[in-house]
């Protein structure tokens, strides 16, 4: 009994040796003794978490003031009663999705001419063709503001989805470098297996923390333009019936 507990613990501190030697004490000098392969998936890793919070902040920064610009021109919007009152609040505003929808619906009713002009009406009116080209100017316009406003957006998303699959390239590099150790040493002790294994946990965690916040920052922005999509849907529907309670439609 006493000699089968000497040697139970003579081999347990055998493998903390193994270990101790085999795996550096630190992150950072883990990821200095890995190998070349490991370290460019590493490189590569770290250029994309860059890029998508680079990108991240920036969207954050111009969503906000999109917002922001946003709800002041609609708080005006709603106290105008005709089409020029509108247009002169645009021309006063800040830049903001319903401005540049403003912007081109107000070039589109000055250069087409109405189609409608009854007799005993000052003024001419759209016609039904007309309103229906307004109508397709104000989404094509919306479609346009949003996609301004949605550049590098997916890219988030491609980060999110492809650093997974640069760190599973990680991790078997790691595996093989495991195998390699394994091979070179002939035996398959915890001092030859450690190395690969390590190198492989660090290439998995990296792309996790690369793709965790690239994902959420892409789902939160697709909501932000969705939401930011029914808006202008909104106000060009707003905008047409300014339009029917002045006279124009």
């Amino acid at each position: 009994m006493g000699c089968g507990s000497q040697c139970v613990a003579i081999v347990i501190v055998s493998i903390l040796m193994q270990v101790s030697g085999a795996i550096p004490s630190s992150p950072l000098e883990l990821i200095t003794s890995s190998t070349g392969p490991t370290k460019i998936v590493l490189l590569i890793l770290a250029v994309l978490s860059f890029v998508s919070w680079m990108i991240m902040l920036a969207k954050a920064i111009e969503f906000r003031r999109a917002g922001n610009a946003g709800r002041d021109f609609m708080a005006k919007f709603e106290r105008t009663h005709t089409l020029d009152e509108a247009a002169e609040v645009s021309a006063m505003s800040l830049a903001s999705p319903q401005k540049g929808v403003m912007t081109r619906a107000v070039r589109f009713i000055t250069e087409t001419t109405p189609a409608l002009a009854p007799q005993g009406e000052r003024r001419a009116r759209l016609s039904a063709s007309q309103v229906e080209a307004l109508r397709q100017v104000l989404d094509s316009e919306s479609g346009a503001v949003r996609d301004q406003l949605g550049r590098f957006v997916p890219s988030l998303a491609t980060i999110g989805s492809v650093s997974p699959l640069i760190g599973l390239l990680g991790t078997v590099l790691g595996i093989i470098e495991a195998f390699i150790g394994i091979a070179t040493k002939g035996s398959g002790n915890i001092g030859a297996v450690a190395p690969g294994v390590a190198e492989a946990l660090i290439a998995t965690a990296a792309a996790l923390s690369v793709a965790i916040p690239a994902v959420f920052g892409y789902n939160i922005f697709a909501q932000r333009l969705n939401r930011i999509d029914g808006e202008l849907d909104g106000f060009g529907s707003e905008l047409i019936a300014l339009m029917v309670r002045e006279g124009r439609i």
